[in-house]
This record gives C-alpha cells, sequence and structure tokens, in this order.
C-alpha cells in the first residue's frame, strides 16, 4: 500500500497519477488524509494526558511518603477522571487507526509514469517482438494434439476433480517436468536461490502481498484453518522477509520457487478455455527480488531480460508489452507481459507477468533496509514469472507439430530424453 507520509506530501500527484487507472481516487484520498490528521491529533492528545496521568502517578506516591493524605487522595480522584480519558482517546484512536487501513487498502500503487494510458488489454504498448510466427495449411490446436499422443487428459482431471484440473501423463508429464526443470536450472545459473515454499498461506501473508483483501474471491480458501492455496510462489517468497529488517550489503536478494499455482477465477467460456488456456490448477516457476530503490528499475530490466532468454532458447515467436493503465494490477508500479503466439489458435497468450512493486508491498510487509544515511527505509519488491507453463505447452506442441510428431526444442531435449513426441 502507499504510504500515508507520501499521501499527505505528495496528494495532487498521486490522485493525478492514478488518474491512468481510469478512477478518481481524491475523494478516498481526501478522506484519508482527514481520517489521519484525526488520528495524530487524538494519538496527540493520548500522549499528552499519558503524560500528565504518569506524572501524577508519581506525585502521589510522593504525597503519602510526605503525609499529605488529602491532597494524595484528591490526586486519586483525578487519575480516575485521567484514566477514563484516556480509554476513551485509545478506543477513538484504534477505530480511526482502522478506518485509515481500511483506506489505504482501496488505494491501488502509483503508475510509474512511463505507464501508457488506455482502458484495456487492447491498449497495452508493444515493446518487443521476435520469432516468425509460424505458417500451416492445417494447424491443430493443442488440446487434440494431447488427446491424439495420450499427454493430458482433460476428462479425467474433471472426473477426479473439476474442469480446470488437466492430469498430464506420459510423454506429457515429462514434457511438464522437463519444463520445470529448464526454467529452475535458468534461473540458477542467473543467480537466483531456488525455496520448495508452503503451497498454503495465512491471511497475513495475503495481505502482505496485495492478493487480500483485492483478490479474495480469485483464491481458494480453506475457511476452517484460515489459509489460502497460493496463487503463485510470489506469495511465500516475498513473505519470508515480512517484517525483517534486511542488510543493504544483501542487495539484490534473489529468489525463485517452482510451485502448483490455484486460482478460482473461472474465466470466460467457450474457446477462449478450452485445453490449457485458462485452469484452476497450473504449475509456474517464479522469480522474486529484493532490491534497493535506487536499483530496482534496473533490476526489472534485467527480470525482463531473463524472461526473454527463456523464450528465445525454447524457440518460441513472443512479444513483450507495457501494460496500460487500465491493465494493470493493483500492486503494481509498472508491467512487463510476455506473450507467445498460439500457432493454431491464431492469437498471443500471456504466459509472464515482470512487475516492479516499488514499496507497495514492502510498505504491507514492513520490509526495511537501512540505508547509507542510516536512515530505516522501505525496500522495493519485483516478481515474474519465469514461466508459467500451461499456455507455454499449448504453444510448443501448436507450434512444433509436424506431419510425424510434435518436435521438441534444443533446450529441452536433455530434460525430456526424445527429441519428438509422436
Amino acid at each position: 500500500m502507499l504510504e500515508i507520509a507520501n499521501i499527505r506530501e505528495e496528494s495532487t500527484e498521486i490522485v493525478e497519477a492514478l488518474k491512468k487507472r481510469n478512477f478518481d481516487y481524491r475523494e478516498i484520498v481526501d478522506d484519508l488524509i482527514k481520517t489521519d490528521e484525526s488520528r495524530r491529533q487524538t494519538q496527540a492528545e493520548l500522549d499528552s494526558k499519558q503524560a500528565e496521568l504518569n506524572t501524577l502517578s508519581k506525585e502521589i506516591g510522593e504525597l503519602f511518603k510526605s503525609g499529605k493524605q488529602a491532597e494524595a487522595n484528591e490526586a486519586k480522584a483525578k487519575t480516575a477522571d485521567l484514566k477514563q480519558a484516556t480509554h476513551a482517546l485509545r478506543e477513538a484512536l484504534t477505530e480511526l487507526e482502522n478506518k485509515q487501513q481500511e483506506l489505504l487498502y482501496q488505494v491501488p500503487n502509483r503508475p510509474h509514469s512511463s505507464v501508457p494510458l488506455g482502458k484495456t488489454d487492447q491498449d497495452n504498448e508493444l515493446v518487443y517482438s521476435s520469432g516468425e510466427l509460424p505458417n500451416f495449411d492445417v494447424a491443430v490446436p493443442h488440446w487434440e494434439i494431447t488427446e491424439k499422443y495420450d499427454l493430458i487428459n482433460f476428462e479425467l482431471g474433471v472426473k477426479i476433480t473439476g474442469a480446470g484440473f488437466p492430469l498430464y501423463k506420459g510423454k506429457g508429464a515429462r514434457l511438464q517436468r522437463a519444463l520445470i526443470n529448464f526454467f529452475l536450472d535458468e534461473a540458477d545459473n542467473a543467480g537466483y536461490t531456488e525455496y520448495i515454499p508452503p503451497h498454503v498461506v495465512n491471511e497475513a501473508s495475503g495481505f502482505g502481498t496485495g492478493q487480500l483483501p483485492d483478490k479474495e474471491g480469485q483464491m481458494y480458501h480453506v475457511t476452517e484453518d484460515n489459509l489460502y492455496l497460493i496463487p503463485t510462489a510470489e506469495v511465500p517468497l516475498t513473505n519470508i522477509f515480512r517484517g525483517d529488517m534486511v542488510s543493504a550489503s544483501d542487495f539484490p536478494i534473489k529468489l525463485c520457487g517452482y510451485t502448483p499455482c490455484f486460482r478460482r477465477e473461472a474465466g470466460s467460456y467457450g474457446k477462449d478455455v478450452r485445453g490449457l488456456n485458462r485452469l484452476h490448477q497450473f504449475d509456474k516457476v517464479e522469480i522474486v527480488q529484493i532490491q534497493h530503490p535506487d536499483k530496482s528499475y534496473e533490476t526489472l530490466d534485467a527480470m525482463v531480460a531473463h524472461v526473454k532468454g527463456i523464450l528465445e532458447k525454447l524457440e518460441l515467436p513472443f512479444r513483450i508489452v507495457r501494460l496500460c493503465g487500465g491493465d494493470l494490477g493493483f500492486a503494481a508500479a509498472l508491467t512487463f507481459d510476455f506473450e507467445v503466439y498460439s500457432g493454431a489458435q491464431d492469437k498471443w497468450l500471456e504466459v509472464s507477468s515482470v512487475s516492479n512493486f516499488e514499496t507497495f508491498q514492502a510498505n504491507r510487509l514492513k520490509l526495511r533496509f537501512k540505508d547509507s544515511d542510516g536512515k530505516n527505509k522501505l525496500a522495493h519488491t519485483l516478481n515474474g514469472s519465469a514461466l508459467a507453463l500451461p499456455r507455454i505447452m499449448a504453444a510448443l506442441l501448436e507450434n512444433n507439430q509436424t506431419e510425424n510428431g510434435v518436435r521438441v526444442p534444443d533446450a529441452l531435449q536433455k530434460y525430456t530424453g526424445f527429441d519428438i513426441i509422436n
């Protein structure tokens, strides 16, 4: 969330920047500032009353020691009134703090100055493209390819669980595992430390990275234990540092992890959700960095280059788009999406988002470091998919289909142990 100090000092600039998100946040920001003023005034009154109470308590002790019984009793009566006043002020302060927190949760991150104007993904800015689009006389979609070569059984997934939970088997399972290992090795070569995090998180972790309260409807909730199945490894990995004071000398802190991901969102119906296009459970390798604010945009460029390198090795045609204000995630300041081309569906499929959250997550996480000037400051957090597997597999199967089977890219063959699926 945004820092209340910044909102006080830069309210006009923040409201103006948030207009890129196609919503006027002036009323909420004004309410925040008024609530914060009341909170600070109430805190000052409480501190004054508490100081007066402490002083009076000491005086009472001295009066009793001096044998001034009547004066001591008079002072004691006064303390009763002060205690009642401090109790009322504490209750008022708690109410104001809760209101301020609720208002802060309603304000998204301020978009970076480079975020383009726009309302939908149609307004995103193309910044890079690579590879030639495949040209087939007859292109078979991946859901038919997986059925032909017995790679994924969608019907059995429905039987076992429900729609959006595919069952991988045989060479399909091996290709999936090959992609995971390839992505993890690429992250390891880039200096990321691998973690195997929990696949469920508590409520505090969800709030820390911004999934709560914004996206609770998209998450699977274990109600009895009040735990959430993770929508991405970003949540447990970033929360490793919740409440921590990290050392500036440790920057950049680079983490990666493979996990299954769970999304309740049903999405649209029809061909857009066929096969692997939109799932409730899917696998992903996530990269996360904790960085000094002065270097976070350098780091963002490096993370974009990392994902770009993986897609080039997979020999997939892809493009990179800068998300417009209307398509930007709630917690992100700047996001680049990677899309691969689907040869049979004749469409671009999103396979990665790489984002800089600046201090938005760190403020929720209370993730700080001591800067060279000796002051405690919030770190910047970044993450990216490197990569999400379902649409990568869909694109690999569709773009590499031949009369003799599906060709496996060279980079994956040492992981699969085969060079063709037939």
